[in-house]
């Protein structure tokens, strides 16, 4: 694994960065070889999830995490696997979740975490087939965390997940 992965924090509880890192890296390595890229991670609260879903999705409501993929660079110069994008995720709004189902903080991170690195991969889930495309993805990282899948269905019936 050699990717660049920056996690930045700007709230003030303690996450396991290394995990959430390890995350984001076993997404990129399950999904294939994405050797060089880099990505960074956000973890906010949901007042500013909250601000960008309404500046760049037009949905005024909070949110876990969003995505946003970065512009690929011109052929010119792009000579080595880039930079995919930031992942921004609400840690108050994660741990709601959480806390009205019983799941497992640090692993609905990594969660998030994988689901918006495959989303900067190009995966998404806006019809059946691309849906179970991306869940399978899903699930084979969380396995090789040694987290359960089922955490994809005990965290969504929280809300939005």
């Amino acid at each position: 694994m050699s990717h660049g992965i920056q996690l930045q924090s700007l709230h003030r509880r303690p996450i396991r960065d290394a995990r959430l890192k390890l995350a984001a890296e076993t997404a990129l390595d399950q999904a294939g070889d994405h050797r060089g890229v880099n990505l960074s991670i956000i973890v906010t609260d949901s007042a500013t999830l909250r601000e960008y879903n309404r500046q760049h999705r037009q949905i005024d409501a909070a949110t876990d995490v969003l995505s946003f993929a970065a512009a690929p660079l011109p052929a010119a110069i792009d000579t080595a696997p880039g930079y995919l994008g930031d992942i921004i995720i609400a840690h108050d709004y994660v741990a709601a979740q959480c806390e009205a189902r019983g799941c497992c903080l640090n692993d609905a991170l990594c969660l998030l975490v994988i689901h918006g690195t495959l989303h900067l991969l190009g995966y998404d889930h806006d019809s059946d087939s691309a849906r179970a495309q991306m869940w399978r993805a899903q699930a084979a990282s969380l396995q090789s965390l040694g987290i359960s899948p089922t955490l994809v269905q005990d965290y969504a019936a929280a809300g939005d997940g």
